[in-house]
């Protein structure tokens, strides 16, 4: 199975120009933990409600400051043509739990989350295996 056949297309993004506060709004309507931050079409990081916190809310700031300021700029990616397997072995080497999915000319096209794949393909080993070495490498951070 591919990444095309699991991802979900055209997510909602921010630009490095937009707020935290919009970031965390889109989190809120969209009920998910990560935002792609997307500049003239290509994808140039994530925002994850851990940066809002971490980065934003813990250290008192404003949450009309622009996103650039707390960006994960360090972004791993998928293609569509990617296999479901090693977009989670992706997964587990970055312990992370979303890939932004880009095309050849690195355009923004969806995103897969753990989530997608343990849907799609059901929870087989290798999901769980996945899921299991994302949340270790979290509790060492």
């Amino acid at each position: 199975m591919h990444i095309r056949d699991v991802m979900t297309r055209n997510p909602r993004t921010v630009s490095p120009e937009d707020t935290i506060q919009s970031a965390a709004c889109i989190m809120r309507d969209e009920d998910t933990g990560a935002v792609p931050v997307v500049e003239n079409g290509r994808a140039v990081g994530m925002v994850t409600d851990r940066d809002i916190v971490v980065r934003a809310v813990a250290d008192g700031s404003q949450l009309n400051r622009p996103i650039r300021e707390i960006v994960t700029s360090a972004v791993v990616t998928a293609s569509p043509d990617m296999s479901t397997r090693e977009a989670a072995q992706l997964m587990s080497e970055h312990q992370i739990r979303r890939l932004p999915v880009v095309d050849s000319d690195e355009r923004l096209v969806g995103i897969v989350s753990i989530g997608d794949l343990a849907v799609k393909e059901g929870k087989d080993a290798r999901t769980g295996e996945t899921l299991e070495n994302i949340s270790e490498g979290v509790k060492r951070h």
